[in-house]
């Protein structure tokens, strides 16, 4: 029996994903189970199972396209079987439970009106759930996109009541749209920076202009300076910005052009927290330097929610969760696997599931859903002898928090030069929701539990 070879769900967050390359070709006898297929979402690389055993009879999407999830992008089959009605059938669509979902007759029909749609019209059609008649009637109407029509079925579903509404409206004089509204200081900061406000999305609540989003015209309206590039100079290689280094690439310069960054440092006597975790290890616990700063930090920010928070529109919102996202370095770039609900874990389990996720991350094999939701983020560059840094803050949260490397350092304790294990740490924040000392106060209790960690047992 013909099976289809469907891009699985990827999470709750990813619509898309990129086909990095077929491992198997057409014609090519494949087994239940083998991988046959590399996709590629803007945070990781997936493989694909074989769904059945048989011959990979037919590849409808070719290496490097984008595709939405639950595509059918294959067939596999038996060689000798006949397979023209999946071919007519279209793209695989989700099943809504209530009606089994047809988007085309598989036989032949009698009537011109119920003729399997055009190779175009699938195109337009695919992923959308329409009843059979809602898109007979479609296509009377020469509506071959029905992306734009809202289904008041079951689960969302096109009826054919919905299309016949939508042609209606659509035959009707469409008002022009309502001028946008503006708050009143991005009215002001407009006027100061000569930005057409007609020409601003606003991104407030229903699309209103906020003072973010006149900044954000503003700089997009500056001319670029020209990058000269050495006519000497070869190039050798040209790699096209995507995947995770476009996603770090955009989110990176939004982040720096929309947060106002200040960073604090502060040096920290880490002796005692090396001690502890060599005894730690010497029982049978192995933790990291990160399981133990995550432990310390998910204990001090519910008594500094500004550091929990984000800046979205023109409110901040203050978290009650403490999900903590670690930045972890991969061949494909960086990658932030997220630690959720730090505050209730104890340090044996902070360890276990972070070591877990940071593996799958350098494997290529962890899930969209392990990368988002953080609240803060904590990025380590120690072991790459790096004694302090600027951390860039990770869109829209607060804060991230950066940590150096461990080293022996002369310092003097009680009018004494002894040796001590120091580390600095780097807290990056956003001003325009934190303000200097508040932040401070905060690196100072972590601080104080780096160089106190028996405190944590209190």
């Amino acid at each position: 029996m013909a099976t289809e070879v469907i891009v699985p769900k990827m999470g709750q967050t990813v619509e898309t994903v990129r086909l990095v390359q077929w491992l198997v070709k057409e014609g090519d006898q494949v087994h239940r189970g083998d991988p046959i297929l590399e996709i590629e979402t803007d945070k990781a690389t997936f493989e694909v199972e074989a769904p059945a055993s048989g011959v990979l009879r037919v590849i409808e999407h070719k290496d490097g396209e984008e595709v939405p999830v639950v595509t059918r992008v294959g067939i596999i089959a038996a060689r000798d079987e006949d397979i023209s009605a999946l071919l007519s059938g279209g793209a695989k669509q989700e099943k809504v439970a209530t009606e089994p979902e047809v988007e085309a007759p598989t036989t032949a029909a009698p009537s011109t009106a119920m003729e399997a749609p055009t190779p175009a019209e699938r195109s337009a059609l695919r992923r959308v759930f329409a009843s059979p008649r809602a898109r007979r009637r479609a296509r009377e109407a020469g509506l071959t996109d029905l992306s734009g029509i809202q289904g008041t079925g079951p689960g969302g579903r096109i009826v054919e009541a919905d299309v016949v509404a939508y042609l209606e409206q659509a035959a009707r004089p469409q008002p022009a749209a309502p001028a946008a509204e503006v708050t009143p200081l991005a009215r002001r900061v407009a006027a100061d920076l000569g930005v057409d406000l007609s020409k601003v999305t606003g991104t407030g609540p229903g699309g209103r202009i906020t003072r973010e989003d006149v900044e954000r015209a503003a700089r997009e309206a500056a001319v670029a300076p020209t990058v000269a590039v050495p006519e000497t100079a070869k190039v050798s290689e040209v790699v096209p910005l995507r995947g995770i280094r476009a996603v770090i690439a955009q989110r990176m310069s939004e982040s720096y052009r929309s947060a106002v960054h200040v960073t604090e440092f502060t040096e920290v006597d880490a002796t005692e927290l090396v001690e502890l975790r060599t005894r730690l290890k010497e029982d049978g616990v192995p933790v990291s330097y990160n399981d133990l700063i995550v432990y310390i930090v998910a204990r001090v920010l519910p008594e500094h929610p500004a550091l929990n928070s984000a800046l979205v529109g023109e409110e901040i919102h203050y978290y009650k969760a403490i999900h903590i996202g670690v930045a972890v370095d991969t061949e494909r770039g960086l990658l932030v696997p997220v630690i959720k609900d730090v505050d209730k874990k104890r340090l044996s389990q902070i360890a276990q599931e972070f070591a877990s996720l940071a593996q799958a991350a350098r494997d290529g094999r962890i899930s969209p859903d392990d990368l988002t939701d953080s609240t803060f983020t904590i990025t380590n560059l120690g072991m790459y002898e790096i004694d302090g840094f600027t951390p860039i803050i990770n869109p829209p949260q607060c804060a991230v928090l950066g940590i150096g490397r461990i080293t022996d350092k002369p310092v003097v304790r009680e009018g004494q030069i002894v040796v001590r294990k120091m580390m600095v740490l780097s807290l990056s924040f956003d001003h325009r929701i934190v303000d200097g000392a508040p932040a401070a106060r905060f690196l100072q209790q972590v601080k104080y539990l780096i160089e106190h960690p028996h405190l944590l047992l209190a």
